[in-house]
């Protein structure tokens, strides 16, 4: 179907419901939004766009944001969401990749001077004259119908270990990812706001369906990013707050409220700090057991966690706000190292190389099928031949599962340590070494060695910026791990590289190590035996 069915729905049924926040300010009602969708979508036709075009939309998070995507499917055409912080050449490879026919962006003047739009392509710049414009076009009177197995979203991955690849989400993808929500995530009513403070290209913005469809409030931070004090001022002030977050942005967001020093509520959640604050979905990357415990106890029980990928978007596994929350069952930190159980729109298992299924406890590639997994990649059959097999999404991660179907990943693939023979995955050892009170970040790749083939490598920032003493380090991972799975070096940085999601990069850790390597000199200054 259609996702723009969804707004003409609720704008039909509620009008007048609130619907368009930029911070604490209402900007638009439902019928509203509807009409400048619509109008949107009469403007685009009007230039010849409809079924089967692509149209690109490079912006920040902005009051525009929703409105421009639903002007496209009022129209008919696929939405080519892209990360607006990405590189105007990266940008460029992209829209010809996708074939966008159109593209929103802000400025097209700064991106021809970055070295961008360098094909042929209609451009709208959004906020310049003329834009307002678009929205006084006769609108249409109801979406173009369109099958379920349209693609409606080209998701684009991050392109961590290469070029990103568009992943095709089709509408009926995406009703199963947001109908899902609701069974498995969180139930949302109309007093609910989501929140929308990180990028709205990825998983952010998939989160869009679910509450359009409830007739909830849509909030874009003054900002148009994520910043923890903002949230944390704007979230009592609008109430009932859901949002998407990678662990890191929760990290920094419980850091901001524990700063504030906010003492125990009278409402019966844990801490002070989630004041109006309905709902963190996390996911996206690692959250740590101990970054998680420390979240609940300064911001209280608002956390359900997911997993899933731009393939299967949002959507393989859950682990539900009970769960999450319920310290006093026995399996409550392994439940916590988990990833939850399967979302009710998908199958999981966890297989060996030959699709055969691993024992209970036993890791192996994590596979996915179901109504949310994406139809394939756009113009792309060796990527399609190797992670599409027989129905089955094989997700490149390595995880296992237990008697309750509760699924504990441990790496990518490609992350994986072989040293003498021995697998060691690196998040057990990150997890060692954050029981360590000085360290505040860590992350664990694996480096050459002409003896054990690679030897583990451990980059740590420091907490308050005291560095601990590797021995000290070891020690925290012998009370937790086994000996030969300890670090042989630790690398003391300032902070780790990430991309734009707060996913930790690395290729680029991998990529530093082999510089360190040509720089024998700086190698003995930075790296310590452990």
């Amino acid at each position: 179907m259609n996702p723009a069915e969804w707004l003409a729905r609720t704008a039909r049924a509620h009008p007048r419901a609130p619907a368009l926040f930029h911070g604490a300010q209402q900007i638009a009602d439902y019928g509203g939004f509807a009409r400048q969708s619509a109008a949107l979508g009469a403007a685009l036709q009007g230039r010849g766009i409809g079924p089967g075009d692509r149209v690109a939309v490079v912006l920040p998070n902005c009051p525009d944001y929703l409105p421009i995507l639903y002007g496209i499917w009022y129209a008919g055409a696929t939405a080519v969401p892209i990360n607006a912080k990405l590189h105007a050449k990266e940008v460029d490879w992209i829209l010809d990749n996708a074939g966008a026919r159109l593209v929103f962006l802000p400025d097209a003047g700064a991106f021809r001077a970055a070295g961008g739009l360098t094909g042929a392509l209609e451009v709208i710049e959004v906020g310049a004259a003329g834009f307002a414009a678009l929205y006084d076009t006769p609108p249409m009177d109801w979406p173009v119908p369109l099958p379920p197995e349209q693609t409606a979203w080209i998701f684009y991955t991050s392109g961590t270990t290469g070029r990103p690849k568009g992943a095709l989400l089709s509408g009926g993808n995406l009703m199963a990812m947001s109908l899902s929500y609701l069974v498995d995530v969180d139930p949302v009513q109309p007093e609910d706001a989501a929140l929308y403070a990180t990028p709205m290209s990825h998983g952010a913005g998939l989160y869009n369906f679910v509450h359009v469809l409830r007739g909830a409030r849509h909030v874009i931070p003054e900002s148009g990013g994520f910043d923890a004090a903002e949230i944390l001022d704007l979230a009592p002030r609008i109430g009932n707050l859901s949002m998407f977050a990678a662990p890191t942005v929760v990290k920094r967001l419980t850091e901001e409220a524990q700063r504030r020093d906010a003492g125990p509520r009278d409402t019966g959640r844990q801490g002070a700090g989630g004041e109006g604050i309905k709902t963190i979905v996390y996911g996206g990357g690692p959250m740590y057991v101990a970054d998680i415990q420390q979240a609940l106890q300064v911001l209280g029980p608002v956390f359900v966690q997911i997993y899933g990928q731009g393939e299967s978007p949002m959507c393989i596994t859950a682990l539900s706000r009970s769960e999450v929350a319920d310290s006093a069952h026995p399996d409550w930190a392994k439940r916590l190292a988990s990833v939850g159980r399967a979302q009710s729109v998908v199958e999981v298992r966890v297989v060996d190389e030959q699709g055969r299924d691993m024992p209970v406890g036993e890791v192996g590639e994590v596979v996915v099928r179901g109504a949310s997994v994406m139809q394939g990649y756009l113009d792309n059959p060796e990527a399609n031949a190797k992670s599409l097999r027989d129905g089955w999404l094989w997700t490149g991660d390595l995880g296992q599962l237990d008697e309750q179907g509760y699924l504990t990943l441990h790496d990518r693939a490609k992350d994986l340590v072989i040293s003498g023979g021995a697998n060691i995955y690196p998040r057990e050892v990150e997890e060692a070494l954050l029981t360590h009170g000085s360290v505040r970040e860590v992350a664990v790749v694996g480096a050459p060695d002409p003896e054990w083939g690679e030897i583990v490598v451990a980059f740590v920032v420091a907490a308050d910026g005291a560095r601990p003493e590797p021995s000290a380090l070891d020690a925290a991972c012998s009370a937790e791990i086994a000996r030969f799975k300890k670090p042989k070096k630790y690398v003391f940085v300032e902070e780790l590289p990430k991309n734009n999601y707060g996913k930790v990069l690395k290729t680029e850790l991998r990529a530093q190590l082999q510089g360190m390597k040509a720089e024998q000199g700086v190698l003995g200054e930075v790296l310590s035996d452990g």
